[in-house]
């Protein structure tokens, strides 16, 4: 058995803090498999909140929702992450939040995510984010702007009081072309 990519241990640690009922969110949807992995461990009676500002990628995602079952606890937004906030109520706890940082595999490589979008977003969820719940962002930065997002995600992960929240980072640190890694944020 081989150690797994950032993206598969993306999914452990998200299946170890979600479960039926949950509210979780999907902050960029893209190809949809993250939001179908959601959509199976909140079951129906959850709600699994996506984003995604490319009207192709929602629409190829809902038609895999619907075709699986899985639509009516998912709710897809054809906007940017940063209103994830105008989403959640006071009283919104969330389990789980998932990114994939840069741009979406086969797309249109200059639709990137942003630093100050993406903290927007993360900085709304560690708001609603319930004891035990992890925000995990698969951080890609072997692209024009990668690098500037990177480090702005690590300098605010490493700033979060340790007293509130565990943050872990994994990668694989012996691969060349800036292989992705994975920021794990969960409370304490």
């Amino acid at each position: 058995m081989n150690l797994p990519n950032a993206l598969a241990y993306s999914h452990t640690l998200l299946s170890e803090c979600v479960g039926p009922g949950d509210t979780v969110v999907d902050a960029t949807v893209g190809n949809g498999h993250d939001t179908l992995f959601l959509a199976n461990l909140v079951g129906h009676s959850g709600r699994v909140i996506g984003f995604d500002i490319q009207p192709a990628a929602l629409q190829e995602t809902q038609t895999q929702l619907n075709l699986t079952g899985l639509a009516p606890q998912v709710s897809l937004h054809a906007m940017g992450h940063e209103h994830v906030g105008e989403f959640l109520t006071a009283e919104t706890q969330v389990a789980g939040a998932i990114f994939n940082l840069g741009y979406l595999p086969g797309g249109d490589k200059s639709l990137i995510t942003h630093p100050s979008t993406t903290l927007t977003a993360v900085k709304a969820l560690l708001d609603h984010l319930r004891r035990g719940g992890r925000v995990i962002l698969v951080v890609y930065s072997g692209h024009p702007g990668g690098l500037t997002e990177r480090d702005a995600v690590l300098a605010f992960c490493q700033q979060l009081p340790q007293k509130t929240y565990q943050v872990l980072q994994y990668g694989f640190i012996n691969q060349i072309h800036h292989p992705p890694f994975l920021l794990a944020i969960e409370r304490r």
